[in-house]
């Protein structure tokens, strides 16, 4: 079996087993500390001008990209210099921590536990570790929507997407792509703020994203009757509803999600004080209820184990 893919395989089980630990710094939290630093030194240079702020923008995504798949690649280098084993678990480390199929769960359970055992505000304070939008106003049924979706939603960007890039490429290749992911989930924005200065960043995730996304949804299509759930009508509402959302990846999953538990995701939401109109996913079959969040998980670790069986068949 290729190393590459034994790595990712191992880093695979690492994170189904221990998931994000507290103690420990995370490299997407580090990414986060590069691409904010660069952010205020282009702004600092580009001085609220439209034009330098597009340019800083390039500016921006090369150089986190360039440098965290370099950094990757190098340490990678170097521990398989050292030998096979040493390579092979220091890749296995480095893929693991690109994971996030137990995080998803555990944070969202978190929402699940303060629907069923706490108040509405201790779980809207939940949810709004996990998503973007406003939550302060959120009812119970509010609160369970977002945090299915953002499971659902994240079950590509979060656990198929860089699982398919480091399949193809190692490590380095899944670093790669999650310095763009969290680069567009940072400044990806299209308000006024970040209009500019975001654009290279969303544009290219977007790019990046497209095939995984739709891989992610046929994946969870397939695996919805293993874990209880329509597979039938996850893919009509897929078909029907996938492209209903501005960008054009987002309702992929969301559409094979809302399918497969048969309630309506999506519609309007606010972020930052402001409402934005979206199109609803899904046909509104029954209320979305608490336990749904138990079965997008369910359905969440199905998937992404189907496509980890795959990858290693694949590679063998």
């Amino acid at each position: 079996m290729n190393l590459h893919i034994a790595a990712l395989g191992i880093g695979f089980i690492l994170d189904l087993m221990f998931g994000d630990p507290r103690w420990m710094i995370h490299p997407v939290c580090l990414m986060g500390k590069t691409i904010s630093w660069a952010e205020k030194t282009v702004r600092r240079i580009a001085k609220d001008e439209k034009k330098k702020l597009l340019a800083g923008s390039v500016f921006l995504c090369a150089g986190n990209v360039i440098f965290w798949t370099g950094l990757s690649w190098l340490l990678c280098s170097l521990l398989y210099k050292a030998g096979p084993g040493v390579g092979l678990a220091g890749e296995s480390f480095l893929c693991y921590q690109l994971l996030a199929v137990k995080g998803l769960k555990s944070e969202s359970m978190k929402v699940y536990q303060a629907l069923r055992y706490g108040t509405i505000e201790e779980a809207r304070h939940a949810v709004s570790m996990i998503v973007g939008r406003d939550t302060q106003d959120l009812d119970n049924a509010g609160v369970t929507k977002a945090a299915v979706e953002t499971v659902a939603e994240n079950l590509s960007d979060g656990v198929i997407a860089p699982l398919l890039f480091m399949a193809v490429g190692g490590a380095p290749l899944g670093y790669f792509y999650k310095a763009v992911n969290t680069m567009d989930s940072m400044v990806g924005y299209k308000d006024e703020k970040y209009l500019y200065i975001g654009r290279i960043p969303a544009k290219l995730d977007d790019v990046l994203n497209y095939i995984p996304a739709r891989i992610s949804a046929l994946l969870m299509i397939l695996t919805a009757p293993l874990a209880g759930l329509n597979g039938k009508d996850a893919f009509r509402i897929w078909r029907r509803d996938g492209r209903n959302h501005a960008s054009p990846n987002s309702a992929q999953t969301e559409a094979a999600a809302a399918g497969a538990l048969g309630v309506q995701l999506a519609g309007d939401a606010y972020y930052f004080g402001k409402l934005y109109k979206k199109l609803t996913i899904g046909d509104k079959k029954r209320e979305i209820e608490i336990e749904d969040i138990k079965r997008i998980n369910r359905l969440l670790y199905i998937t992404s184990a189907a496509a980890m069986l795959i990858v290693l068949a694949v590679g063998i």
